[in-house]
């Protein structure tokens, strides 16, 4: 599973010509699902992501999270995320989960980050969509489920 996490001073996307979500300050988040990914992974990218600490503070330093600054989260299916491009010029987008497995796995992740208190907008599934976002910082940043910590295990 792999995440890019835009931070954004607004946000929206639209599908078929109508905006389908929306969100002022917060976090766009794209996300893109493998093969083989879980659940589990889901929910653990997805705290891990409202406690990403990649607010300012006062002093201009990353110090506070979206949980600290209240702000939303617009999470939006991308595919492309998985796309391979080391060979040739088309990229091949294999190592992408087929729609029926990743669309769980991002509803998932969306549902725990709402179970986080914090207010989620979606795009549209299987749609093509148009995004539009004011990134502020600009602050962009990519985590990849396969290099997360794994819990331990006692």
């Amino acid at each position: 599973m792999r995440v890019v996490l835009q931070r954004v001073s607004r946000a929206a996307v639209a599908a078929d010509g109508e905006i389908v979500a929306s969100i002022g300050r917060g976090l766009l988040v794209l996300v893109g699902i493998a093969p083989g990914d879980t659940q589990d992974e889901a929910g653990r990218l997805a705290r891990k992501c409202v406690q990403m600490r990649i607010f300012s503070d006062d002093a201009g330093r990353f110090n506070l999270s979206l949980l600290d600054v209240a702000g939303e989260a617009l999470v939006v299916s991308q595919f492309t995320l998985l796309a391979d491009t080391r060979r040739g010029r088309r990229p091949n987008f294999t190592g992408a989960a087929t729609p029926e497995t990743a669309e769980p796995l991002v509803e998932t992740f969306a549902a725990e980050i709402r179970n986080s208190g914090i207010q989620v907008q979606t795009g549209r599934f299987r749609a093509k969509m148009a995004v539009e976002l004011v990134n502020d910082g600009p602050v962009t940043i990519v985590v990849d489920s396969e290099e997360m910590e794994r819990p331990r295990r006692n």
